[in-house]
């Protein structure tokens, strides 16, 4: 599943052609896997014309729009593979470059891309609009006259073919303008998955038609925690605040096109069995203990409510995904399957019973048994089934993909066994995390501790895993959980600039990664993220 590359950019120059320190005039991130510096500059006027094959007119058209605004040019897109004139950007198809791979030649009259499918053209252009003044990210004209970028060679691929990032908006709900933002940035930075955390214990907020209760009842809870999670109920404080929201299927198609238009796949998840006590209230019939109504959460932590694996469960949670499907086009289907408690399967006769009648040792062979289903389910409709690595106990579904969140382990032993593998390690890419061990100066989190020097030193490739074993790893994510983040001002607080250097050990090679050197780039960087009003940790 590893995106294939040209063998010429995975032989790296061992002198590095190393950008200078300070990082001023190429501040690239990512970092390229080959950078040669040149002299003089490419001017951005009103008169340059980008060129584009019809390939890439798409992608042309949206870079055109992005400089419009804070350079007030109207740039022209013609249709063209003839050779541009003096001062123009040119894009070329390359059929020989691999999907996301391009390379990128600006030199004082004009500018050449090179890619062979779209998403490598968008990136060239990305990279080139960080040759330019930050400014360029701002959304109104600011009267600069001279718009130059720095003469240079690059050619430049991704090492791994998931590069992603995680959103929780089912712990507090974010409205689709900021889950657009958040998708802009992570294209800025060549991200390519956006994993969408849309059901949980505290909230539905996907509009499922066949069933509207789970957004008329479980989109809202009644009050929300404040403070710390406390084990004894005498000592929580709440806000008394109800707290909704959910995405209307149109929201959806809006925002799944967006990213589309920005390189990026939407992967939805939607969790079974546990972390479901919304979608429990909101339809009892689902509930492994019937005497008891749980309401939608308002304490973080894990519900005891897990859904009862019947036949009639199992076709509640397809009808679910059939719907899901039709909003989601891209092949990956996130159902959750950690945490899931099993107290309520323990002490229900009837669930004991069923263990026994289809023959399962216990209740984790009874999780295995419904991950199956929809796996099965899944694999029937062309799509991929995607869990966090709870689903290897009692069993891992046969066409499942494991995303690691409890270390490494997991995504070894799913990588051995030939399954592929996406890496989530808290250690490494969970931002909810703190930044600073002086936790009394940050925002309330959750715990842990995961510095930004930390996210860099990251590597998604255990040295355990052979080499075919490891063309099971995809690559890897950060994780947003939100249960102490309730606003999008500090969702952006977590994530940058932690996020920043996560999309560069993604996609630069290991040879290119140096902590010093991309310190230097950073201050660069950072200015981008103030034009584009991203409260990032400074």
């Amino acid at each position: 599943m590893r995106a294939l590359i040209l063998a010429a950019l995975v032989a790296f120059p061992a002198a590095g052609r190393a950008l200078p320190v300070d990082g001023t005039r190429y501040a690239i991130i990512p970092r390229p896997s080959v950078l040669t510096p040149a002299t003089g500059d490419f001017t951005l006027t009103a008169r340059t014309v980008l060129h584009t094959d019809p390939a890439f007119a798409a992608v042309a058209r949206r870079f055109a729009r992005d400089v419009a605004a804070p350079t007030g040019f109207d740039l022209g897109v013609v249709r063209s593979s003839a050779p541009a004139g003096a001062g123009h950007i040119r894009l070329v198809r390359a059929r020989a470059l691999g999907a996301e791979a391009y390379t990128l030649d600006v030199t004082p009259t004009g500018v050449v891309v090179r890619a062979s499918a779209p998403a490598g053209a968008f990136y060239a252009l990305e990279t080139l609009k960080q040759l330019l003044p930050a400014a360029i990210y701002r959304e109104a004209p600011i009267g600069r006259t001279a718009w130059r970028a720095a003469a240079v060679h690059v050619e430049d691929a991704p090492r791994f073919a998931w590069r992603g990032a995680h959103l929780d908006v089912a712990r507090h709900f974010e409205p689709k303008e900021f889950v657009k933002k958040y998708i802009d940035l992570l294209a800025r930075h060549k991200m390519n998955r956006f994993h969408w955390h849309l059901t949980e214990d505290q909230g539905w907020r996907l509009e499922i038609k066949k069933y509207p209760l789970l957004t008329e009842v479980g989109s809202c809870r009644e009050q929300t925690l404040v403070g710390p999670y406390v084990s004894d109920p005498a000592k929580r404080v709440f806000d008394g605040k109800r707290h909704c929201g959910f995405y209307t299927q149109d929201d959806v198609r809006e925002v799944v096109a967006y990213a589309a238009e920005r390189m990026i796949t939407v992967v939805p998840e939607v969790e079974m069995p546990g972390h479901s006590q919304a979608a429990i209230h909101a339809y009892p019939q689902l509930s492994s203990r019937p005497d008891s109504s749980p309401g939608v959460l308002p304490v973080w932590g894990v519900s005891d409510f897990i859904l009862n694996p019947t036949d009639s469960t199992v076709a509640f949670m397809q009808d679910v995904l059939s719907e899901v499907l039709a909003l989601f086009p891209g092949p990956y289907i996130h159902i959750g399957g950690d945490e899931a408690g099993k107290a309520q399967w323990k002490a229900n006769p009837q669930i004991q019973a069923r263990i026994k009648a289809l023959g399962l040792k216990d209740e984790h062979e009874m999780q295995s048994w419904f991950i199956r289903q929809m796996d099965t389910f899944l694999t029937a409709k062309g799509r991929r089934l995607i869990g966090w690595d709870e689903i290897l106990e009692g069993g891992l579904a046969e066409n499942a993909t494991v995303m690691s969140w409890r270390g490494m382990d997991g995504g070894i032993a799913a990588a051995k066994a030939n399954h592929d593998v996406v890496m989530a390690p808290g250690s490494h890419t969970y931002f909810d995390h703190y930044q600073s061990r002086d936790t009394a100066k940050e925002p309330l989190a959750i715990g842990g501790f995961t510095p930004l020097d930390s996210v860099y030193a990251f590597e998604p490739v255990p040295p355990q895993l052979t080499a075919d074993e490891a063309k099971h790893i995809l690559g890897a994510q950060a994780q947003v959980w939100t249960e102490y983040i309730p606003n999008a001002k500090q969702v952006e607080y977590m994530a940058y600039p932690r996020m920043v250097a996560l999309s560069e050990v993604l996609w630069s090679a290991t040879a290119r990664r140096d902590y010093t050197d991309f310190k230097g780039r950073l201050p660069t960087h950072l200015a981008r993220l103030d034009a584009l009003d991203v409260n990032y940790r400074k």
